[in-house]
């Protein structure tokens, strides 16, 4: 059973730095795509970033672009999300994802991602 565990999240200010850790157990996940999306309130769930777990090629959303950093470390199974300049508009709660792709296309919605973590809640303060 894959398990995917958010967490790193929390109150920062404008400016701060936070770095989110996503910890997946319950299979190997050569082939995988390992996304983070993030849903405000009142607003649907957007994708953010995602990397290949195999090779470790990564693809953002622009607006995140220069400011946040997708990796992974697989010998703890883990992939992370590091958030700098951090924006009030950056306030959500964020989620980790998984999808089986053994292509070279990525894909932004969250309806390609089979598993999903509980979500991390990040707020920054203006």
């Amino acid at each position: 059973q894959v398990q995917l565990v958010e967490s790193g999240g929390g109150l920062v200010q404008a400016g701060d730095s936070l770095r989110l850790s996503c910890a997946a157990s319950g299979r190997t996940f050569s082939g995988y795509d390992m996304g983070w999306f993030r849903q405000a309130p009142g607003k649907e769930r957007e994708f953010v970033a995602a990397i290949k777990w195999t090779g470790g090629s990564t693809y953002y959303v622009d607006f995140v672009k220069g400011r946040f950093t997708i990796s992974r470390d697989k010998p703890k199974n883990t992939v992370y999300l590091q958030m700098n300049s951090l924006e009030s508009a950056d306030t959500a709660v964020y989620y980790c994802a998984a999808r089986l792709n053994y292509g070279s296309t990525w894909s932004s919605s969250s309806y390609a991602y089979t598993y999903w973590g509980q979500g991390t809640q990040v707020t920054v303060s203006s």
